[in-house]
C-alpha cells in the first residue's frame, strides 16, 4: 500500500471502466469473534468486493433489524470495543487497499470524542463514515472533522426524504449517497420495491456523486435492477450476516458459503454499470 488505500472516486472509476457496478458487502466487526470476522472479510475481498462496509457493534442499533441486531450482540459478547474495531480495520488493511466505510452510531463517537474518533479512523485506513442516527442538520462537527482528516462523510436518503432536503444532503455528502431501499430497518427482502427505483432516479437529479443502494438488497436480481436504474453500487448486509449466524458453529462451511454468495453477487454487477 505504497500510495495509501484506494479512494472512493478511484474505486468507482475502476468499476465503471469495466462496465460494472460496485459490490459492497457489510460485516459487523467481531461477529462472531475477531478472528472469524477477519476471515469473513478476506473471503469477501477474494470474491470480488469493490469496497467494504464495516459496522461497529452497538447496544441499541435503531436503524437495524433483527439480523444485524443479533450480530451486534454476538460481537459485543465476544468483547468487541471501539478500540478493537479500529484494530480490526488495521488488520484488514494488511491484505487489501479497497475503500473501507464505517457504519456507526453517534454514541460510540461521542464517547470517544469526535476529533479523536476521526483521527483514529484516518490513522487506521478508513475512507468514509456513515453515522446512522445523526441527522444532517446536526452534522456540522462531523463534517468539520471529516474534512480535517480526509474522510468522506456519507449520508443516507430514503423515500421519505423531500427534494429540498435531498439537495441539502447532496451538498454536504462526500464519497457517495447511500440510498435506503426500503421503508424501515435493515433486513433481507424477497422483492425490491418500485419506489426504490424511482428514488434512484430522483436522487440522480440532485447529485453527481455516485449512488449506492442498501437495506434489503439480498439477491442478484436486486443488484441488477438497482444498477440498471442508475445506481453505481449495491451494499449487501443482512443476507451475508445470516450466513454467519447460521454457520457460526462450523467456520469452514461459513466461509465457503460467504465466498459462494459473494462471487454470485459480484457477478451480477458485471455489464450493469451506469
Amino acid at each position: 500500500m505504497n500510495n495509501g488505500p484506494e479512494t472512493y472516486p478511484e474505486m468507482f472509476k475502476r468499476v465503471k471502466e469495466k462496465s460494472e457496478g460496485a459490490f459492497i458487502p457489510f460485516v459487523v466487526a467481531g461477529d462472531p469473534d475477531l478472528e472469524t470476522s477477519l476471515l469473513v472479510v478476506k473471503e469477501m475481498v477474494n470474491a470480488g468486493a469493490d469496497a467494504l462496509e464495516i459496522g461497529f457493534p452497538f447496544s441499541d442499533p435503531v436503524a437495524d433489524g433483527p439480523t444485524i441486531q443479533a450480530a451486534d450482540v454476538r460481537a459485543l459478547k465476544s468483547g468487541m470495543t471501539t478500540s478493537k474495531g479500529f484494530e480490526f480495520i488495521r488488520h484488514i488493511r494488511e491484505f487489501t487497499d479497497i475503500p473501507i466505510g464505517l457504519l456507526v452510531y453517534y454514541n460510540l463517537i461521542y464517547q470517544r470524542g469526535i476529533g479523536q474518533f476521526y483521527k483514529e479512523a484516518q490513522k487506521n485506513g478508513v475512507n468514509g463514515i456513515l453515522i446512522a442516527d445523526l441527522p444532517p442538520e446536526e452534522a456540522s462537527s462531523a463534517i468539520e472533522f471529516s474534512k480535517k482528516f480526509g474522510i468522506s462523510q456519507i449520508f443516507m436518503v430514503a423515500q421519505t426524504t423531500s427534494n429540498s432536503r435531498l439537495s441539502h444532503i447532496s451538498q454536504m455528502a462526500e464519497g457517495f449517497i447511500y440510498v435506503v431501499a426500503v421503508k424501515g430497518v435493515t433486513g433481507a427482502r424477497s422483492d425490491l420495491e418500485r419506489d426504490t427505483l424511482d428514488l434512484i432516479h430522483r436522487v440522480r437529479k440532485h447529485t453527481d456523486l455516485p449512488i449506492c443502494v442498501g437495506f434489503g438488497i439480498s439477491k442478484t436480481d436486486h443488484i441488477k435492477k438497482v444498477l440498471k436504474a442508475g445506481s453505481n453500487g449495491a451494499i449487501v448486509a443482512s443476507v451475508l450476516v445470516e450466513l454467519i449466524e447460521k454457520y457460526q458453529e462450523d467456520r469452514r462451511v461459513m466461509l465457503m458459503e460467504i465466498r459462494r454468495l459473494c462471487l454470485a453477487l459480484k457477478k451480477a454487477t458485471r455489464g450493469c454499470g451506469p
